[in-house]
């Protein structure tokens, strides 16, 4: 144990209209309901659909201190267009998750990149909406920071009754879907030699 206060970042990005404030909502609940202080932050283009969207996480065993993102342990990318202005934040070894449809050139660099097909799912359950829920169930299968009954009641607090049960199944097929990766999907980015 190295005796340093608990801090982890993370980050959902992709394109206004994703459901990304949504899933880092969920998720910041979750990890207040085992004790953590969370604070969030988001940015977004002044387009409603379309433009670069983000949403930040900062999670901390004390009291966060600077709320805003600065060095990302953990990046869901849900299109392409986040990906420039992502990057730069993370951190060796950071876990990095990139939609295979909409995320065609993921970033390469000394991290752990899963390349899953999270809208891909999310049309085969009945709507692209709900990638931000399959990526929210992929981080939390690859992430492992918190009970699955915990993520699981934060998500049902959240949704409405009528999609409370795609919600649920979402959330599991991300799970699943994290689960199927291969190391060939699933590997460590060496940075290039300049």
């Amino acid at each position: 144990m190295s005796g340093l206060p608990y801090r982890h970042e993370i980050r959902f990005a992709g394109t206004g209209g994703q459901g990304l404030i949504l899933a880092a909502t969920v998720l910041g609940a979750a990890f207040g309901g085992i004790g953590r202080h969370v604070a969030q932050s988001q940015g977004y283009e002044p387009t409603s659909r379309g433009g670069f969207c983000h949403a930040d996480l900062v999670v901390a065993d004390a009291p966060v201190d600077y709320p805003l993102a600065t060095r990302l342990d953990a990046l869901v990318l849900l299109d392409q267009n986040a990906v420039a202005r992502s990057v730069p934040l993370l951190v060796e070894g950071a876990l990095v998750l990139a939609d295979l449809r909409l995320v065609p050139d993921p970033p390469v660099g000394p991290y752990v990149l899963h390349e899953l097909a999270l809208t891909r799912t999310a049309l085969d359950l009945g709507s692209e909406r709900i990638a931000n829920v399959v990526a929210l169930g992929a981080w939390a299968a690859l992430a492992g920071s918190l009970p699955v009954a915990v993520l699981e009641q934060a998500l049902l607090a959240q949704s409405p009754a009528a999609f409370r049960d795609l919600n649920l199944a979402a959330f599991s097929a991300g799970r699943k879907l994290a689960g199927s990766g291969t190391p060939a999907v699933a590997q460590l980015h060496a940075a290039p030699v300049l």
